[in-house]
């Protein structure tokens, strides 16, 4: 027995190697468009991620399904204004009613797909369209009653197609009726621009008065941009203006680019009960329509003419996108470098504050000469420093306040310095990025013009964390020796206070004092330190604390930027470059299908 294809179902062909690397490159296209992030506030985002979502749309409801069937039947999407009588043409053209029509406003609330029986295989999968559910109904379910006077047209999901069998549509070519594309409805406005994007041609209604409004021509002009056949019905034209209003329209689709468009025109009159043009109201629409169906060869030529221009379309899309992409890449990282640049200035400002004894005013002063002594000890100090060694166990025995008063005042006044800082980085960061378009975005209403809560609190832990790291830093330099063993088991936290007075006195890295500021104080510390460690010695301590001291406040800082860094979104630096790429290939691919 010979067994026969189903004709509803569509065929299964060897694969075309050239087709296969355009399909391939059109889904890394389109997996690559899928990732794209557009998130900041820049002048043309909005734009942007609409061309980023159209072009995903279009690849999968209309590019890549007609690249892998190029035989499939033509989809004429039958589109226009409110009121320009779309409906009523369908059913025109089907000979029965087929869609609602009527004067409620939108009319098409769930878009109609017909197709000849022979063809539903084409449709009834997801091959095109496919967010779209479908609705298989047939010629005895429909037309759907139109809605009487003042009542509300049901709210059908627009997100369902509608799909009928219909034996008055030539096989090989669809017919789908599209919602208004300047519905009152956003929804259905979407709706009409995506379905008048998956369409292999055109059948654009107008009317004898509105055929100039410019949310048709809008689309028109995209329409040529593709080179998408268009054939535009001029509908309900009164036979007095018909020969003036016809060549008006005709200058019109020349000028835009329009020329080979087909123009049909409708006359006004009157419809019969049923809401139905006479018979041969459209005869002429309706002859090239089945023409078409009937030259396979001709609908291949559409059909590939169309999904040329499409790509190409897309093409440029694509090339806008990249550089949409590398916009929003450089104004984060614009950001980044601002908040960057304001936090490592405070940090170098820390360190300034640390090396050129301004640290030693006030309360830290004041602690260090209660804790040194009188002027009576300065005395003994300058006048017999080879002494110091034997003296030094008395001085520790004495009764000063303790060492770690000093330590105390050190770390507020070094807090206060940090936290100073860390505000005004903050602040300045703030600024520059409120005015900023993209920074203001991402700041919102948040106020990070100050410091973080328990910033306060981790920058005293982290100052005690490195007074106890300079403690440490004494024992492991008092090791092995037995003279300096008796004075550190004496006096480790008041080497340690001395060691820190040294470290904030130094100016220009360890080339010498800033006594005037200490008042001679600082020279306690260092003649002291010297005394028992040695001078290279107290070089190599003090420019290691105060590496160390920088390192932390550093680790401080970075980790309080982060309140800005972390509000920038994750870009990807590859996005521009790669999808420039599509682009370039994308143009290539154009005009070889």
């Amino acid at each position: 027995m010979t067994s026969h294809p189903d004709p509803a179902r569509p065929p299964t062909r060897k694969p075309n190697p050239s087709a296969a690397a355009a399909v391939g490159l059109l889904e890394a296209v389109r997996h690559d468009l899928s990732f794209v992030s557009l998130p900041l506030a820049l002048p043309d985002a909005a734009q942007a991620r609409l061309e980023v979502r159209n072009a995903v749309a279009q690849l999968d409801d209309y590019i890549l399904p007609r690249y892998r069937n190029l035989d499939a039947p033509l989809l004429a999407v039958v589109g226009g204004s409110t009121g320009a009588g779309k409906s009523t043409l369908v059913n025109a053209l089907a000979g029965h009613p087929v869609t609602r029509s009527g004067a409620i406003r939108p009319t098409t609330r769930q878009p109609i797909l017909l197709h000849h029986p022979a063809d539903g295989g084409w449709f009834e999968g997801q091959r095109i369209l496919p967010s779209l559910n479908r609705i298989t109904g047939s010629v005895s379910t429909y037309p759907i009653p139109a809605s009487p006077a003042g009542a509300t047209p049901d709210a059908g999901p627009v997100s369902s197609l509608v799909l009928v069998a219909d034996p008055a549509v030539a096989q090989g070519i669809a017919l789908l009726d599209a919602p208004d594309i300047d519905s009152i409805s956003d929804e259905n406005r979407k709706l009409a621009g995506q379905l008048l994007a998956a369409a292999d041609l055109w059948v654009f209604v107008t009317t004898a008065n509105r055929y100039a409004d410019a949310v048709p021509w809008k689309l028109l002009l995209d329409a040529a941009s593709r080179d998408i056949m268009v054939a535009v019905v001029l509908d309900r034209v009164p036979p007095e203006a018909e020969a003036e209003v016809s060549a008006d329209l005709r200058g019109l689709l020349h000028k835009e680019g329009l020329g080979a468009a087909r123009l049909f025109i409708v006359r006004e009159t009157e419809l019969d009960p049923l809401g139905m043009l006479p018979p041969d109201a459209v005869d002429p629409l309706r002859q090239w329509l089945q023409e078409l169906a009937a030259d396979a060869a001709g609908r291949a030529a559409i059909a590939r003419r169309t999904l040329n221009g499409t790509v190409r379309a897309l093409a440029a899309r694509v090339a806008g996108v990249a550089q949409a992409a590398g916009e929003q890449q450089r104004a984060a990282a614009m950001l980044e470098a601002q908040a960057t640049a304001a936090y490592r200035d405070a940090a170098v400002r820390i360190l300034d504050a640390t090396k050129d004894g301004a640290l030693l005013r006030g309360e830290v002063l004041a602690r260090w000469q209660d804790f040194v002594g009188t002027g009576e000890f300065f005395r003994n100090l300058e006048q017999n420093i080879g002494r110091l060694r034997d003296r030094a166990g008395a001085f520790f025995r004495g009764e000063p306040p303790p060492a770690v008063r000093v330590e105390v005042a050190i770390e507020t006044g070094l807090q206060a310095v940090i936290l100073d800082e860390a505000a005004t980085a903050a602040e300045e960061t703030d600024q520059r990025w409120r005015s900023d378009p993209a920074g203001r975005q991402l700041l919102g209403v948040e106020d990070l013009s100050g410091t973080s809560f328990g910033f306060a609190e981790r920058t005293a832990a982290e100052i005690r964390a490195w007074q106890g790291s300079l403690m440490e830093l004494i024992r492991t330099e008092g090791q092995g020796k037995r003279t300096q063993a008796r004075l550190l088991s004496f006096g480790i936290n008041g080497l340690g206070a001395a060691l820190m007075i040294v470290v904030f006195s130094m100016t220009a890295g360890l080339t010498g004092l800033e006594i005037g500021v200490a008042g001679g104080t600082a020279v306690v510390g260092q003649k002291l330190l010297e005394a028992v460690f040695g001078e290279g010695a107290v070089r190599r301590l003090a420019q290691t604390a105060r590496e160390d001291l920088h390192a932390r406040c550093q680790q401080l800082l970075r980790a309080e930027q982060r309140k800005f860094l972390d509000l920038l979104p994750d870009g990807d630096p590859d996005a521009e470059p790669v999808l420039t790429g599509h682009a370039s290939a994308l143009a290539l691919l154009a005009g070889q299908a």
